[in-house]
């Protein structure tokens, strides 16, 4: 068992030994030791010399000098720094983390240290400055410009928690200013293409780290930073013209949508919506119809085969019926999803956005409607989003029976949505009888919610209140009856109030005599001067 604790510092520096000159294969080993609990009877010496015996085949001691590493020692014959030693430092790493996730950092930067080498062992340095891509000029193909953007961010490490955002910080100040002074059109295309670099590589770097010791904030950063990137892509389109792209340079353009179309089509598991993004790029040349017919028949072309996998089809069944809903035809749009393996609510948000912009308020609640089913498994952010689309549909009907109706079917998920709309329409005692049902007590809610209530109608509050008393008192302790004590001064405020001081008076004495041998509760009531 560990017995000492030695500095961050000196911990910091086994550690870079370990990982420049500990192979692979002894590091693992060193790690199965540690990890059966062969590592025994480490102590510190002289502050600066670590022994410890590690049980091996046959046990082996091990000396670790913490100021020269180089003279360190271990009983086997091994001639370079050994598994044995390797098991002892992740002991000595135990008090300050999870030695388990040192080991999958450790490998994760020899994996990059093995593959560098490499890089420069087939390639050679000299080869690699010639082949060195000059800064994108407007006359290039978007390829070449993804390429230059490659070679800028060749070997990006992830070594840190925030990395995925310092990596979307340095491409957009490096790579921005590049396009500054070209023509108005490929600018906005260069731009484009910059957030579709960013997005690629938040892909890899997903991908990349599933294993990794910081795959949880890596997984976090590319779902950040792509959400980020989506906005920037919904605010750049409306300023991409489109029309004199295909003009003035339809090579550009051509190549724009073959990798959009390449990406967006594999079906492959991504932190991103590249379905929406080819959509959205499809959607600012609805009246290019020679495009969009050839486009409609290599889609179909592909549903063809027989051997696709679901993930695929189901991208290829989205981008197709994306045709008819920008031809207005979107029973026909909805018929063809219905054959999509899984029906994601994210996926159809573009939509209900778009109709929000053009007041399209039928063809909004018609997908509202079909969307239902989908939002009993959605996400908490995602049933945000539609609840406040049905919320600004809901104005434009007669009444708001259907909203109600689905909102009640939804809950408890929707009890925030629900709430507050009720209170703003006025409809106090559905709001009431909302938090009776889900068992609220008043000292969750808010005081400027009671406030109005108590305003407008105090009756309302008594069975709010009552119930809020019985279920303290159903507790059983002292501080919940001390809870029920406050409870019962607001109470009494609002008979007082209704000028009801009788029915108060008959309450609290039956309410003193049912409770009488709680002593606890009685003597809370005496604090709060409720009987003698």
């Amino acid at each position: 068992m560990l017995k000492v604790q030695i500095p961050k510092n000196r911990m910091n520096v086994l550690i870079g030994h370990l990982r420049d000159d500990v192979s692979l294969p002894r590091l693992e080993k060193g790690w199965e030791y540690f990890h059966k609990g062969r590592v025994a009877g480490i102590e510190l010496r002289h502050g600066v010399e670590i022994r410890a015996l590690v049980r091996g085949a046959k046990p082996h001691e091990v000396q670790i000098d913490l100021d020269e590493f180089g003279k360190s020692e271990c009983s086997c014959p091994a001639d370079e720094p050994c598994e044995h030693m390797a098991a002892v430092i992740f002991s000595l790493y135990t008090p300050f983390a999870r030695p388990e996730l040192l080991l999958q950092q450790l490998k994760q930067a020899k994996l990059v240290k093995n593959r560098q080498q490499q890089a420069r062992q087939t390639g050679g340095r000299q080869e690699k400055r010639q082949e060195r891509l000059e800064a994108p000029v407007p006359k290039q193909l978007p390829s070449v410009w993804q390429r230059y953007f490659d070679q800028q961010f060749y070997g990006f490490a992830l070594s840190q928690q925030h990395s995925i955002e310092l990596f979307y910080s340095a491409a957009k100040e490096k790579l921005t200013p590049l396009s500054d002074g070209w023509p108005s059109p490929l600018q906005e295309l260069y731009r484009l293409h910059l957030l579709l670099f960013v997005m690629r590589k938040i892909e890899q770097f997903y991908q990349e780290t599933k294993t990794s010791y910081i795959s949880y904030y890596i997984e976090t950063g590319c779902r950040t930073v792509g959400h980020q990137c989506m906005e920037e892509l919904q605010k750049l389109l409306p300023s991409l013209d489109v029309k004199a792209l295909l003009a003035e340079c339809p090579a550009h353009w051509k190549e724009t949508i073959a990798a959009i179309s390449e990406t967006a089509l594999s079906g492959k598991e991504s932190p991103l919506s590249w379905l929406t993004v080819y959509r959205s790029i499809w959607w600012r040349m609805a009246d290019k119809t020679d495009w969009t017919a050839d486009e409609r028949k290599r889609l179909k072309r592909l549903l063809g085969s027989k051997e696709l996998m679901p993930r695929r089809r189901d991208a290829l069944v989205m981008a197709d019926a994306h045709f008819s809903v920008m031809e207005g035809k979107d029973e026909e749009a909805r018929e063809r999803m219905e054959q999509l393996g899984k029906r994601e609510a994210r996926d159809f948000f573009m939509y209900l956005h778009r109709f929000y912009e053009k007041s399209a308020w039928e063809r909004m609640l018609a997908w509202l409607r079909w969307l239902l089913p989908a939002l009993q498994r959605a996400q908490a952010e995602e049933l945000r989003q539609f609840s406040q689309y049905w919320m600004e549909a809901v104005q434009q009907q007669e009444d708001d029976a259907e909203w109600v109706d689905v909102m009640v079917s939804l809950l408890p998920r929707t009890y925030q949505f629900y709430t507050a709309y009720l209170l703003k329409a006025g409809r106090l005692k559905a709001w009431v009888d909302l938090q009776l049902a889900n068992r609220v007590s008043p000292v969750n809610l808010y005081s400027l919610d009671l406030q109005t209530l108590e305003k407008q109608d105090p009756a309302l509050l008594l069975p709010l209140f009552h119930q809020a008393v019985d279920r303290c008192i159903a507790e059983k302790n002292r501080t919940a009856y001390a809870t029920a004590t406050k409870l019962l001064k607001k109470l009494h405020s609002i008979y007082k109030k209704l000028d009801r001081e009788k029915v108060w008076e008959d309450y609290i004495y039956r309410f003193a005599a049912k409770y009488s041998r709680l002593r606890a509760l009685q003597e809370e009531l005496r604090k709060g001067k409720w009987i003698p």
